[in-house]
């Protein structure tokens, strides 16, 4: 019986791989290293965990229409799938290993050696992603910080820089910005005097899960215009990423909800009007159009005076003044999730206070520092060219290694805790 069903399944290999040619004996064992490894064991328990947990809602949803059911089951069905792909993959992988196995079996299935790794390592590859937590921001516009750090107006120049480059990505992309806030040393919008501080609105639904890979401190090393002695100087420019509130927006109705991120009640801000500054003419100095906010329990003060309307202002600055409050209120949370994952793994944080890419013009270099990815290209970068979204997608990936290192972490101090 075990000879009979051994022949079927040979067959049927063979008519699916009428070409098929041997690969002798010792070269196929050194060439399969391709295992069950590629996903990490504690990520697999959890996966089969919830494939378990999806069936059970499936048999549930059968028997009757529950509509908390049906949205967990929607959920898991993701997991559920790549599951399926991956124990697919992996079965072929499984049977050129297995000494118990038919010979000639092992012999045609290693001759689809390098299809099979591909087809695992792209199943290791969704699995992983499909467990890995959608950022709770990630599907919200955003809103970027750009200002000048270390290195005098230098800096400031820079900064500029960093605006026109993402500036220019967006147009390349087809994303749609708005510049809501742009001051320079003078305090006006007037061009060629270096940056102070700008704000850069990216309209477009998941713009946060794209850009807040631009996070941290950006450094340049190059001659400044100014240096006669033809010297490098080393300036730096910081760029915080948030999500951004729009009449529009998927969270706008968690406004009103007192758990939600983006939640502030009236009573804990102050508000203030005052003369907008710096030049604009007689209706800048007349008119009490400038607003600031202050939200008291965390600090958080935000002035907006690029309208001649108080009323817009206003809208702006409350606009702005959620989205920090909501950003500061995500990093709380990501430093006890820090706190947990040290205490387990070494896993290096990215914020704003960190230094996150060199962008080198001597050598004409970008290094970004999280993904250990340098490119040659840097005219292309500053450009928002192919060049800046190949970094940015090598930061994404850095990101997802994270938050698998956070995953494998809390299963790992689970399993503490139950000892």
């Amino acid at each position: 019986m075990s000879t009979g069903l051994w022949v079927c399944r040979t067959c049927l290999y063979r008519a699916s791989r009428p070409t098929a040619r041997l690969i002798p004996r010792s070269i196929r064992y050194q060439s399969t290293k391709t295992t069950a490894e590629t996903v990490p064991p504690a990520l697999l328990a959890r996966a089969r965990n919830v494939a378990l947990e999806h069936q059970k809602l499936t048999d549930q949803l059968a028997n009757g229409f529950d509509t908390q059911a049906a949205k967990k089951a929607g959920e898991y069905s993701t997991v559920t799938n790549a599951l399926k792909e991956w124990d697919k993959a992996n079965e072929l992988t499984s049977l050129i290993h297995d000494p118990d196995s038919d010979a000639e079996l092992r012999e045609l299935a290693a001759d689809d050696l390098e299809t099979t790794r591909e087809q695992l390592q792209n199943a290791s590859q969704s699995l992983v992603t499909s467990l890995v937590p959608v950022h709770p921001f990630a599907h919200l516009p955003c809103l970027m910080e750009i200002r000048p750090g270390a290195g005098g107006s230098e800096a400031a120049i820079f900064a500029g820089d960093l605006l026109r480059m993402y500036q220019a990505f967006c147009n390349r992309s087809g994303i749609r910005t708005t510049l809501l806030k742009y001051e320079n040393a003078n305090g006006t919008q007037e061009a060629g005097i270096p940056l102070t501080e700008a704000i850069l609105e990216i309209e477009q639904e998941n713009a946060y899960a794209t850009f807040r890979c631009e996070a941290g401190v950006h450094r340049v090393q190059r001659v400044p215009a100014t240096e006669s002695k033809g010297r490098t100087h080393t300036s730096a420019a910081s760029v915080l990423v948030l999500p951004s509130l729009q009449e529009n927006s998927i969270a706008q109705e968690d406004i009103d909800d007192p758990e939600s991120d983006y939640y502030i009640d009236i009573k804990e801000v102050r508000s203030e009007v005052m003369r907008a500054s710096g030049a604009g003419g007689q209706h800048v100095n007349k008119t009490e159009s400038a607003v600031r906010l202050t939200h008291i329990p965390t600090n958080t003060v935000v002035a907006m005076q690029d309208s001649r309307s108080q009323i817009k202002n206003k809208e702006k600055a409350w606009t702005l003044l959620r989205s920090r409050v909501a950003q500061i209120r995500r990093e709380q949370r990501e430093e006890e999730m820090l706190a947990l994952r040290r205490s387990v793994v070494g896993v290096a944080k990215m914020g704003r206070g960190d230094k996150v890419r060199t962008y080198n013009y001597g050598q004409q270099r970008v290094t970004d520092h999280r993904s250990g990815m340098t490119v040659q290209n840097l005219d292309d970068v500053m450009e928002g060219g192919p060049t800046l979204e190949k970094v940015m997608e090598s930061v994404k990936g850095w990101l997802m290694e994270q938050d698998v290192k956070a995953l494998v972490a809390e299963d790992l101090d689970v399993k503490k805790s139950k000892k």
